[in-house]
């Protein structure tokens, strides 16, 4: 700090109330501070910040660390320690409390005056420049949430256009380049996501489209829109739609190119080859492959269920309800599809698969649903299991199932044919518990269940227990 070379001669002599003009005129708030630390007197040179900090009367007798925010009152014990000192004061900033309990921020420095341990603290009102800052903050924070906007616009931009099923690309028209194409142009034209940029336009197309798409491009450079033409492609032949509109971006003029598939051609999707080849697969397999809207129609089937539905070609299936051939009318598909809503894929569902001309076949059905984007679609694996299994005997065709597998049919057959097995199941449970508490004594086994002896023997054959003489005579 440089002080004044003499003050005494400059100044002159100064009374209290020269003084005290000068230090109000000096700072925007001037404290007073005893050797205590305790608050004296207080000026203000601006109005309102006199109103800001009203009811200052409150601060004289109090310590001056009692008046400010309690995270700068480290920092006025620190201004009252170093106001004695001879070089330069440190300016520190203060956040007095103001009567509304808000704060307001001082920039404070303080001076010692002669032996008797007085002190001034000199303020400058800071309220302006947090202002200031404040409003940087918020300037900042909505620069920063334009940018996290404008991220997430170009990522759903970037989406959109990748996720696009028809093939399109961004055209320089300047240099008459793709700079950049969507997943469907590249299967399109065959090309990779490690294969650069840069490809001529034009070179996509064969001669004659090559002279068509020239003259779509010069209409749009020269009207902003054109008809679109049909071309053909260069390596395979292809034919093409080509449609064309115009938009800026960084003063430079781009083409947006959708390459669309004629209309003869529009049932067409353009798929990898490693997709193609497994439609293929599922079109050969022997085993029944079909795709059912969610109301249960028929879209598309394999070559296979048509064998098993006895019908000459797809036509005669598509449209049709599959209920129509399967298991019994109303209740099995109706099983299906809800268990598939409710519960996912479905395995090794039993039923029959009846043909247009009376043929019957044993099946198994694996179901699954997908999302087609309008709608779940269901498709549905059908397999024969009818000459895998041997033909059953008499009896063994007419054994009741076991409490097990009579649980796995709740929902795939009729009440009424659960309640006959389970009643079969608990008949032979009590002839077996008869034959067991008489020794396998059949007269008295049918005398304890009530039953004749004859109507025992036609039981006991039925469901394969124990060993019966051809004429039906028993020894027992």
């Amino acid at each position: 700090m440089k002080a004044f070379k003499a003050p005494k001669t400059s100044l002159g002599d100064l009374d209290a109330e020269a003084a005290a003009s000068l230090i109000a005129a000096a700072a925007d708030v001037a404290i007073i501070v005893d050797a205590a630390g305790a608050v004296r007197d207080v000026a203000f040179n601006s109005e309102s910040l006199a109103q800001e900090l009203a009811g200052q009367e409150a601060w004289l007798g109090r310590p001056w660390p009692e008046t400010v925010a309690p995270d700068s009152r480290a920092k006025v014990e620190s201004l009252l320690q170093e106001a004695g000192g001879t070089g330069a004061r440190p300016w520190r900033h203060v956040n007095l409390l103001a009567a509304r309990g808000s704060s307001v921020p001082i920039l404070f420095s303080a001076v010692r005056l002669g032996d008797g341990g007085r002190a001034i603290a000199f303020g400058r009102d800071l309220r302006q420049l947090s202002a200031l800052q404040q409003r940087l903050l918020e300037a900042q924070q909505s620069l920063d949430r334009d940018y996290s906007r404008l991220r997430n616009a170009e990522t759903r931009y970037r989406m959109l256009f990748q996720l696009w099923s028809d093939p399109v690309l961004i055209l320089d028209t300047a240099a008459q380049k793709v700079t950049e194409t969507n997943q469907a142009a590249d299967r399109l034209l065959g090309r990779t996501p490690r294969r650069p940029q840069g490809r001529e336009f034009l070179d996509l197309f064969d001669a004659k489209g090559r002279e068509a798409v020239e003259l779509l491009l010069a209409g749009v450079r020269a009207t902003g829109r054109a008809d679109e033409v049909r071309a053909q492609m260069e390596e395979d032949g292809k034919d093409v739609l080509v449609s064309a509109s115009p938009f800026r971006q960084e003063n430079t003029t781009y083409l947006l190119i959708r390459l669309g598939i004629p209309t003869g051609d529009a049932s067409a999707i353009l798929l990898p080859k490693a997709k193609s080849k497994l439609l293929k697969l599922v079109e050969s397999v022997p085993d029944a492959f079909v795709v059912t809207g969610q109301d249960g129609r028929i879209m598309t089937a394999n070559a296979a269920f048509l064998d098993m539905t006895q019908l000459a070609n797809e036509d005669q299936a598509v449209g049709e309800p599959l209920e129509r051939w399967l298991g019994q009318p109303g209740v099995e598909l109706e099983v299906l599809t809800a268990s598939l809503r409710q519960r996912g894929p479905v395995r090794l569902f039993a039923t029959t698969l009846r043909g247009e001309f009376g043929a019957t076949t044993e099946v198994e059905i694996s179901a699954v649903s997908v999302m087609n984007g309008v709608g779940p679609c269901f498709g549905f694996a059908i397999r024969d299991v009818g000459p895998r299994v041997a033909p059953p005997s008499r009896a063994a065709s007419r054994a009741p199932r076991s409490v097990e597998q009579l649980t796995e049919l709740i929902g795939q057959v009729p009440l009424k044919d659960l309640v006959r097995e389970a009643t079969d199941v608990i008949e032979r449970l009590c002839i077996e518990a008869a034959l067991e508490l008489t020794g396998d004594n059949r007269a008295s086994a049918a005398e304890m269940l009530g039953l004749s002896r004859q109507s025992l023997y036609v039981k006991l054959r039925r469901y394969g227990l124990g060993d019966l003489p051809a004429d039906g005579s028993d020894q027992g």
